[in-house]
């Protein structure tokens, strides 16, 4: 599979609620690190993330990392 857009060298630190998110893969969403559908038509599709407590994630904003998001 091919590697996403770069959008950032270092990862989003974001502080996230209970629930689940969607990160984007092929790095084209508008709403960073989350999808926003820009993928559709292509190889990539997001990655649900479950957050049960509320807690800060860093999610890779370069897309090379062998453990995404």
């Amino acid at each position: 599979m091919s590697r996403g857009v770069c959008t950032q060298k270092e990862p989003y630190a974001m502080e996230l609620q209970p629930g689940d998110y969607y990160y984007c893969n092929c790095g084209k969403s508008a709403t960073q690190p989350f999808c926003d559908g820009s993928h559709k038509g292509s190889e990539f599709s997001p990655t649900k993330i479950t957050i049960t407590q509320t807690e800060t994630k860093y999610l890779c904003g370069c897309r090379t990392s062998n453990n995404l998001p």
